[in-house]
């Protein structure tokens, strides 16, 4: 399935019947052409984020489940209604850790669109996991040895925060 069914696409995904249209298309093989929103220095670092996500293989992953990449001047957060994360310009600052928080959060959007918990403890070790396995695969296929050693480090920080799950 190709872009041109994005008139299809539902503009929010917040009903039962909006839920259950998005997730069709997806299994479908719909997948978001991703647009990033916001300043020219959080545009290019998102962009460097995405760079790091195609390089780990998991780009069509995340193009299934986010539409864009917003930024905003708060917290950053999923906003499920909009296929779309909301993020904060110190998000975006590492390019690898915001790869994993970006992944993370198109984890979150899948499961809500699966009807499981998206959220609190269970979710949360989920998605945790989900940000493990990437910044592994990240480590495993960059070529560039900051990145690498970036990964390694965030891997460890990411495995001792777990263990209270």
């Amino acid at each position: 399935m190709n872009n041109k069914d994005a008139s299809r696409f539902p503009k929010r995904i917040y009903t039962e019947d909006e839920v259950k249209q998005a997730k069709t298309l997806i299994d479908n093989g719909y997948r978001h052409r991703v647009k990033i929103k916001g300043s020219a220095d959080f545009k290019q670092k998102a962009k460097q984020a995405i760079d790091n996500i195609r390089t780990a293989g998991y780009y069509d992953f995340f193009r299934t489940y986010i539409e864009k990449i917003e930024e905003i001047d708060g917290l950053t957060q999923l906003r499920q209604s909009e296929a779309s994360i909301w993020a904060n310009k110190y998000t975006v600052s590492n390019p690898v850790d915001a790869a994993g928080i970006l992944v993370q959060k198109a984890n979150q959007m899948k499961e809500y669109l699966e009807g499981k918990l998206y959220y609190g403890g269970q979710a949360e070790k989920r998605s945790y996991q989900k940000r493990i396995e990437f910044l592994e695969a990240l480590g495993r296929k960059s070529r560039e040895t900051n990145v690498t050693a970036e990964c390694e480090r965030l891997v460890k920080l990411w495995k001792e925060s777990s263990l209270v799950y």
